[in-house]
């Protein structure tokens, strides 16, 4: 079956998430029978979303160790990740003009050398802006690292997401497990951790990962923002920005009211990466095939929020506090995946762009909220974060409800765009001559959580 990443003319319909992936006799082809090359760079993503929830058990420890308040320490999520929003507006020019491979490198080395000079701060304030720096880092890794997968994989699409989310859970589980065993030597140990596993990823990435080609047209700086104009892909970003804001306050505040050691913080959101894998891997793709991408989105939002607003409510309950958190595992894990094949079917513009377009508006979300979680439960208690996370979800439902058609739409059979479709399309780019018509489908490059 040929693959459409190879040669960057597909459509977004060729690629369509229900029949991508097949082989001739109709037989699903395993997503897990892939190149040495694919392996390498699934397993520098594992490492890669290791790095969101390697500092959670580790954030009271912070706290007390480097006398530090709990916004203060919230900064840690808010520059790493406010800097890969703002650099995911870069990362399309940086890889049009020197490769896949070699952006994946760069982006590697810049983590290897943030992340030892955080392991050896002094200081909250130095390692908030060596977390920056790893920000950048991640931001070209992630970036690319999707699109080198598809590039390589058998199976098309479809096995390549499969594969990529499975690196997404398998790493954000192991993050919390494996920052609660550091972390309880030394505050220092996630971080030297990253550095050790990242170097062992960029080594492998330089010796086994075959080079890349530079794509024929070379991006500008302008064309993610320029991209946000298509309602498809702004709608899937504002949605994603609340969806985060929601997300990132679970994930960055909840660790200070559970008041539990760094051990127990580990093995609870262990215990909550695991569920975002299953919800990912294998709950999303049943759930896709039964109630189709937009059904899916309004019931696993609707479900999200309520577990967010039970946490508001219970949140100075540690059981209610504890099973809550990691219930929401599930929803998030869901929400990843199908939320990555909805961006592929609605956004009529190459790939880069739509991924660069998409990651800046969803980790803007991403990085203010634990800030901003801080700040409110300082100043009016510990529910209200969670209040504002469960209001935030709500929004995103009626904002993805606004392009409900769009997302209608982008459900049908290959080469059966709708009229009310075309009608969101500029005139270029709705016929069947124009740039959608040879633009690649979009594909989320770095979701998380974000994620």
């Amino acid at each position: 079956m040929s693959n459409p990443a190879r040669n960057g003319q597909a459509h977004p319909r060729q690629a369509h998430p229900r029949q991508a992936g097949s082989t001739r006799g109709g037989n699903t082809q395993s997503p897990f029978r892939q190149p040495k090359a694919v392996w390498v760079v699934a397993f520098a993503c594992v490492i890669s979303f290791m790095g969101i929830g390697l500092v959670d058990p580790i954030l009271p420890a912070l706290r007390v160790k480097l006398h530090a308040s709990p916004s203060q320490v919230e900064l840690l999520f808010t520059s790493y990740l406010v800097v890969t929003a703002v650099a995911m507006l870069v990362t399309g020019w940086v890889s049009s003009r020197i490769g896949a491979k070699w952006t994946m490198v760069s982006g590697l080395v810049l983590i290897v050398s943030f992340s030892a000079l955080a392991g050896s701060s002094g200081g909250i304030g130095q390692i908030v802006e060596y977390r920056a720096g790893w920000g950048l880092g991640n931001a070209l890794f992630i970036a690319t690292s999707l699109a080198v997968i598809v590039a390589s994989a058998s199976g098309g699409f479809a096995g390549a997401i499969v594969l990529y989310e499975t690196a997404l859970g398998v790493g954000i589980a192991l993050g919390p497990l494996i920052g609660g065993e550091l972390g309880a030597i030394s505050w220092r140990g996630p971080f030297f951790g990253v550095t050790v596993l990242m170097s062992i990823s960029l080594l492998a990435t330089l010796v086994l990962v075959g080079k890349t080609p530079r794509p024929a047209h070379r991006q500008s700086l302008l064309e993610p923002l320029q991209a946000l104009r298509h309602r498809g892909l702004l709608t899937m970003g504002l949605t994603a920005l609340c969806y985060n804001w929601a997300f990132f306050t679970v994930l960055g505040y909840a660790p200070f009211p559970m008041n539990l050691n760094t051990h127990n913080l580990g093995y609870v959101f262990t215990g909550w990466g695991a569920l975002v894998a299953l919800g990912a891997v294998f709950l999303a793709p049943r759930l896709e095939r039964r109630l189709g991408v937009a059904r899916t989105l309004y019931l696993n939002l609707s479900l999200f929020a309520v577990d967010v607003l039970v946490i508001a409510i219970g949140v100075s309950s540690k059981t209610t506090l504890i099973v809550a958190v990691i219930v929401s595992g599930v929803f998030i894990g869901i929400n990843n995946t199908v939320t990555t094949q909805a961006v592929m079917t609605v956004a009529p513009v190459e790939r880069p762009v739509a991924s660069a377009a998409y990651g800046f508006i969803r980790f803007i979300g991403a990085g203010l909220a634990p800030y901003a979680a801080g700040r409110m439960a300082a100043a009016f208690g510990i529910h209200l974060p969670f209040y504002v996370g469960a209001g935030a979800v709500i929004l995103a439902i009626l904002i993805l409800a606004s392009g409900h058609r769009l997302l209608s739409a982008a459900e049908q059979p290959p080469g059966a765009a709708s009229a009310a479709e075309r009608e969101d399309l500029p005139a270029e780019a709705a016929g069947p001559a124009g740039p959608a018509g040879s633009a690649q489908p979009a594909i989320d490059a770095g979701h998380s959580p974000g994620t």
